[in-house]
């Protein structure tokens, strides 16, 4: 699944990626692929699954950093 990441706190390690489909999903430092960095409205790829509290991404993967998007 696509989406974009609406935050993600560095220091806490974690935040939250707006899906394509129009869910939120809670995403950890940990589902990110090693020595990848997310920061806010980056565009992502990652598996849709279900957590304690809800939608939760994972295998997170960076597909285009925010500062290359056309504005």
């Amino acid at each position: 699944m696509e989406g974009t990441v609406k935050w993600f706190n560095q220091q806490k390690g974690y935040g939250f990626i707006a899906g394509s489909d129009g869910k939120e999903y809670f995403v950890h430092h940990s589902s990110l692929a090693e020595g990848t960095f997310i920061r806010d409205n980056d565009e992502v790829s990652f598996e849709a699954g279900e957590g304690e509290r809800g939608p939760v991404a994972r295998n997170v993967e960076l597909v285009k950093k925010s500062s290359e998007k056309e504005e």
